[in-house]
This record gives C-alpha cells, structure tokens and sequence, in this order.
C-alpha cells in the first residue's frame, strides 16, 4: 500500500499509465467488452466497477487540455447510457473543471480501442459502461 493513492491502482496499472506519453489513450472497459480480442494490454480488475476505476484512473492521470473532449464514452443506440452522469462527474471533479465527454458508437469505440495502451477490465455489469480518456501533460 502506498500514501495517497487510490488501493485499486496495482503497480502494473501505475506503470502502464506513466509510461503512456502525451495524447495516449486508455480504456476502462465494462465487464461486457471484447478485451482480449482487441488488441493492447489488459488489466483484469473483476469485482471493481468502471466508475471505482475511473476515479481511481483519474486521480493520477492528467487529461488532455489541447482537445475537445479528452474522454469519450460508447454510446447506446436511441438512448443516453444511465452511466454518463457518473462519467461526467468524476471528470469534472477530477479536473476541477468540465470536461467534454465525446459520445462514440460501439462499434467505432471498438476501432478506437484497438490503438490504445492498454484497457482496465472492470466487473461492471452496466450496459455501455466503457471510456476512453486520453493523457494530458503536467505543467510546471
């Protein structure tokens, strides 16, 4: 255990996101999601839920200030996901500001996901409860 972050960060979770550089993306993903066919490195994090994680992800993790919309969510067909309101406000209180969430159809989300660095797969059981957050940089 270490002081002051989140007890749900393994170190192989602190590393893949230290490692990620400026403009790399993540995926927290719900327990629903294709991980293993996809692609980048997962992370198995069962029994945890997206928006634990997303909290967790997002308490070391600077998002993106040069885009739009430094995160985007998979997006349900004819219906807002029950989850946004979540999503956006652990952006929003992580960043102290609002942040833009792009809404992004599943199967687009899945090319996306394809190139990102690595994906933390939840236990969620919410439908489309899958973000993607791209890495920002600290300023001096």
């Amino acid at each position: 255990m270490l002081k002051s972050i989140d007890p749900l960060l393994t170190g192989q979770m602190l590393a893949l996101l230290s490692d990620m550089g400026h403009g790399d993306e993540v995926v927290i993903a719900d327990a629903n999601f294709p991980v293993a066919s996809l692609g980048p490195t997962v992370i198995q994090l069962p029994g945890t839920s997206a928006t634990d994680v997303l909290r967790a992800v997002l308490s070391v993790l600077p998002l993106d200030d040069f885009v739009e919309a430094p995160a985007a969510a998979m997006d349900a067909p004819g219906e807002r996901p029950a989850i946004y309101p979540e999503f956006e406000a652990a952006l929003q209180e992580a960043e102290g500001r609002v942040v833009t969430m792009e809404p992004v159809d599943r199967f687009a989300f899945y090319d996306r996901a394809k190139s990102a660095f690595a994906i933390f797969a939840t236990g969620e059981r919410r439908l489309y409860a899958n973000i993607i957050l791209k890495k920002g940089v600290l300023r001096a």
